[in-house]
């Protein structure tokens, strides 16, 4: 299987802290991967540096054979990577319709002329109701962002990340903070991802994880505690015992 992404002895330190130790992992193409860990074992910051939000200390990062140790966020998300936030980062006087096809023009590289091109190229327009239908958005496609249910808020920031056509998508926590009744949306749409598209999910609710990964692989302090198939994590008791805050030499 081909390694699409993948770090190598990735530390970030913050003064005496170090929030990222040692961590050497890979993602393959078109996989299902989770990063989970309880609360401060650093998977946030390794998304963080993964998208160039934070540089690392030392170590490498490697996108499709480019390393993007020091490239930017944009160059990055130009390579094919692209994330969502645990709070949605949305545009909240657009709708659905309008941020869509922003983020499609924006990937065909004439963003700035979305606004007098739009209704005048069919494939673009082709392409904003395929994404609206995939993710359930036609019935809100003209309301504001700032109105939508924040169901619906976390399912369009999925969608403008797909606009992007990544290669790599990293979910930090999607479900975070919908009410059940909207979840279900949220997990059929990310279930329903295109397959060749490489998928990151970091989530607390193990519900999620373990329907949705193929792979885990389990942060504790910063560091790669452990990894592998989906239900061998599942039924390891050390990982277990580091959710359960007990004792690992039991």
């Amino acid at each position: 299987m081909t390694v699409v992404l993948q770090t190598t002895h990735l530390v970030k330190q913050f003064g005496g802290l170090t929030a990222t130790d040692d961590v050497s992992i890979q993602f393959e193409a078109g996989a299902r991967h989770a990063l989970i860990g309880p609360n401060g074992a650093g998977k946030t910051t390794l998304i963080n540096l993964l998208t160039g939000m934070l540089k690392p200390t030392s170590g490498r990062i490697v996108l499709n054979g480019v390393d993007i140790t020091d490239a930017s966020p944009q160059k990055r998300v130009r390579l094919g990577m692209v994330r969502t936030f645990q709070i949605n980062q949305l545009f909240p006087d657009l709708t659905p319709l309008e941020t869509i096809g922003l983020a499609i023009s924006e990937s065909r590289g004439d963003g700035a002329d979305f606004w007098r091109v739009a209704g005048t190229k069919p494939g673009l327009n082709q392409e904003i109701a395929d994404i609206i239908d995939r993710f359930r958005l036609a019935d809100v496609m003209n309301t504001r962002t700032s109105i939508l249910p924040y169901g619906k808020q976390r399912l369009l920031e999925i969608a403008v990340a797909i606009a992007c056509r990544p290669k790599v998508l990293l979910l930090d926590e999607p479900a975070a903070g919908v009410p059940d009744e909207e979840r279900h949306e949220i997990l059929s749409s990310i279930a329903a991802l295109p397959k060749d598209v490489t998928v990151v999910l970091i989530e607390h609710d193990m519900d999620i994880v373990f329907s949705f990964s193929e792979k885990i692989s389990v942060l504790v302090n910063g560091g790669l505690f452990t990894e592998g198939p989906a239900a061998e994590v599942a039924r390891d008791p050390r990982v277990k015992a580091v959710y359960l805050g007990e004792s690992l030499d039991a």
